[in-house]
């Protein structure tokens, strides 16, 4: 029997283990989630000094926290922040950038509150990536209602990405059935998908452990590179786009 016994004894050992292990990573989400709800207001004020900037590019964003770059090191660092650079980079061109996002942001508030200041811009380049908070309070027929009359409010031009994968069991369902809706509505717009779901998903176990700030939600620096990545082909495209359309006004 006592072979049998250490084995009990072992398990239990290791039962404690984990469970010592999931109380730590809850009181450490818990630390982070009061710490990355602080850096909401200075994140947001950061963006706000940027939309005085001029440049010879105007980049704007819709979008939520991610946007923001909440559970980044710095603002910039965001996919936002980290897109804007590239394209200055690679173009050569100064860069404005207007982020319209706001940290919490639902499909429903994006029509209300981002879309009106939208409709005031001609932007040369325009990202969209919103609906992840949908996910907490999931409703579907909402979703694809609002989903599509934001869509229909969109220039033709605009770069739209699905929702990223959450990897966890609870979220799975909802963001699978709500990237069916965006895809469809898309498709029917004759507006292209960034497949950021599918660009993250990708990242595995590896991405769940080294590309997620401390409340195991939000993106870090790491993790928003992936997201441009995911972005930049289609933001490249449109710079060249742009660029390209100036460049036979200017030679007329």
């Amino acid at each position: 029997m006592k072979p049998l016994l250490w084995v009990l004894a072992g398990l239990a050992a290791a039962g404690g283990g984990i469970a010592a292990w999931v109380r730590w990573l809850q009181r450490r989400r818990v630390h982070w989630y009061g710490r990355l709800t602080d850096d909401i207001p200075v994140n947001s004020a950061w963006w706000r000094e940027q939309h005085a900037r001029e440049g010879e590019l105007l980049y704007v964003a819709i979008g939520d926290s991610a946007a923001q770059g909440i559970g980044a090191s710095r603002p910039n660092r965001s996919y936002v922040g980290q897109l804007a650079g590239r394209l200055h980079d690679e173009t050569g061109r100064t860069v404005r950038v207007l982020n319209l996002a706001v940290s919490g942001a639902t499909v429903g508030h994006a029509l209300s509150d981002q879309l009106p200041r939208l409709r005031k811009l001609d932007p040369d380049i325009l990202t969209v990536s919103i609906g992840a908070n949908d996910v907490a309070d999931w409703d579907a027929a909402r979703f694809e209602r609002e989903y599509g009359e934001l869509l229909d409010l969109l220039p033709p031009h605009a770069i739209v990405a699905d929702l990223p994968s959450f990897y966890v069991l609870p979220g799975r369902h909802a963001v699978a059935q709500a990237n069916r809706i965006i895809r469809r509505l898309a498709a029917t717009r004759g507006l292209p998908i960034v497949e950021l779901h599918s660009r993250t998903h990708r990242q595995g176990g590896w991405g769940m452990m080294t590309q997620f700030a401390g409340d195991l939600f939000h993106p870090n620096d790491r993790g928003y590179r992936v997201w441009a990545d995911a972005f930049w082909p289609a933001v490249a495209a449109r710079a060249s786009e742009v660029l390209s359309a100036r460049a036979s006004v200017t030679a007329e």
